[in-house]
């Protein structure tokens, strides 16, 4: 029986594991993490992440072939095929703060593997890396490995949140790089032959290291860039009249752009793409291409300048004041069909408004007040690196109220914001919610869910992020 050991156990190792585990039965997978409450949720009958159709598979497969352990140093010796899907968050202090990936729990693991390991190893790339990490990982394992051989695999993940165990059992590819050597050769083969228990040969692409670790980057910042494309037309289309709505449709019908990812919005979140692309940034600044990284820094520019656009649409909307005034936060998620706030656009129109003394009131069906808090206190980046290192800065999470009930959180408010597309939001009584406003009352749609005019007939005030501009959000705005 081939033996597989992954290390860590989160959003990535854990759901890729059970799928591995479920498709393969004659392979004993291990996940090992040091977090024992982490490791004793995998254990339990409530899974410490969500995921539609996760809690099926792993408890299909728990205790036959798949199992979840802190033994970590026992199960890395035993394992023939090692995943490593450890974090690997954006640099807070020192060379490349705020650009740089922190590879300090990759290099920590790629150590103790080479510490216990008294067999040869297939050691795969499962987090997202800087390219050329695989170089560094290696000669780590070579120095340190008394004689053991190692073959360094670059595996990334292409999972989105809310379809990952979908992205599992039908994934658009599956990407293995490796060395061009005989050996390097094998290894991807090896790892091919475990995909190939359900994934169509044509769907398992190989190619080197480098092309493996790059891949990974440009796809998110690939993704984002089209996200910031659309948001940048949004405030073009506010200046001019036109819908951006209409405008995505329109070149979305255009077979070589196609409609995915065209939804404006108040700005994209989750733990990838602002991560990702300034990881990307400071690999072209450290291979000596400033053009190269201006120009995806700007996909994240034009993400911050869309949230700080909103929320000046806000403050100018009405009457360059909201000192003092409430503002209802309507989802805190940084998308729906998750409790993820990882990057939300939600923590910094937050702080925006908080900046300029509103009162906020914050609801979301998922997102728990102890998360939405941590969220509101930590510095930006910290959110992951562990909790006993994350300086807090909690004055703003004080002076946020968090309510249960969406009524709530809107009654007596001044303003809406919604910031997460969750259904809800669409079926809400929204003449109720009109009825227990201050008026005039306020709707600042950042999904655009709602249907503005018919939110107008009601009575509110509204303005819909890339739609023709309500003639009194127009005429009293001086900020945007």
């Amino acid at each position: 029986m081939v033996k597989i050991c992954c290390i860590g156990a989160g959003y990535v190792g854990g759901p890729t594991m059970a799928m591995i585990a479920l498709k393969c039965h004659d392979i004993e997978v291990v996940v090992v993490d040091i977090s024992k409450p982490r490791i004793a949720a995998w254990n339990s009958d409530e899974l410490p992440i969500y995921e539609p159709g996760l809690d099926e598979v792993v408890k299909e497969r728990r205790g036959k072939n798949l199992f979840f352990s802190t033994d970590v140093q026992k199960h890395v010796a035993e394992a023939d095929i090692i995943f490593v899907s450890v974090n690997t968050p954006t640099k807070t202090r020192g060379l490349g703060a705020g650009k740089a990936a922190d590879l300090t729990y990759w290099e920590s693991a790629a150590r103790m593997i080479a510490d216990v390991s008294k067999t040869d190893k297939i050691v795969v790339e499962k987090s997202t890396v800087p390219v050329k990490t695989a170089e560094a990982i290696e000669k780590i394992l070579t120095k340190n490995g008394h004689g053991i051989e190692f073959q360094i695999l670059s595996n990334p993940e292409f999972l989105a949140e809310g379809t990952a165990v979908e992205d599992l059992l039908k994934p658009d590819r599956v990407l293995i790089g490796g060395r061009e050597t005989p050996k390097g050769q094998a290894a991807i083969q090896a790892l091919a032959a475990v995909y190939a228990h359900w994934v169509p040969k044509e769907n398992i692409i190989t190619t080197n290291l480098w092309s493996a670790e790059l891949s990974k980057l440009a796809a998110n910042a690939f993704l984002a860039q089209r996200i910031s494309s659309i948001n940048a037309m949004s405030a073009l289309c506010e200046a001019t009249g036109a819908n951006v709505s209409e405008v995505a449709y329109a070149i979305g019908k255009d077979s070589r752009i196609g409609p995915k990812f065209l939804q404006s919005s108040v700005g994209f979140g989750g733990s990838c793409f602002q991560k990702d692309i300034l990881n990307l940034v400071y690999i072209c600044e450290c291979n000596g291409l400033p053009e190269v990284a201006a120009y995806w820094k700007q996909v994240v520019d034009i993400n911050d300048y869309q949230k700080s656009r909103f929320v000046n649409r806000v403050v100018g909307s009405m009457f360059n004041t909201i000192s003092g005034k409430k503002i209802a936060i309507l989802g805190f998620a940084f998308k729906k069909d998750t409790g993820d706030t990882r990057e939300t656009p939600a923590i910094d129109v937050t702080n925006g408004l908080l900046r300029d003394r509103a009162l906020v009131s914050v609801y979301d069906p998922q997102v728990t007040e102890e998360q939405m808090r941590r969220d509101l206190s930590q510095e930006k980046f910290a959110w992951d690196h562990p909790a006993h290192i994350q300086p807090a800065s909690p004055a703003s999470a004080q002076k946020v109220g968090y309510v249960m009930d969406p009524y709530q959180a809107t009654k007596d408010a001044h303003g809406v914001c919604i910031l997460t597309e969750w259904d809800e939001f669409k079926k809400m009584d929204w003449q109720k919610v009109y009825d227990n406003m201050v008026k005039p009352a306020f709707v600042f749609d950042g999904r655009n869910i709602i249907n503005p005019e018919e939110l107008r007939k009601i009575g509110f005030i509204v303005y819909s992020i890339g739609k023709p501009l309500d003639p009194f959000v127009k005429d009293v705005s001086a900020l945007v």
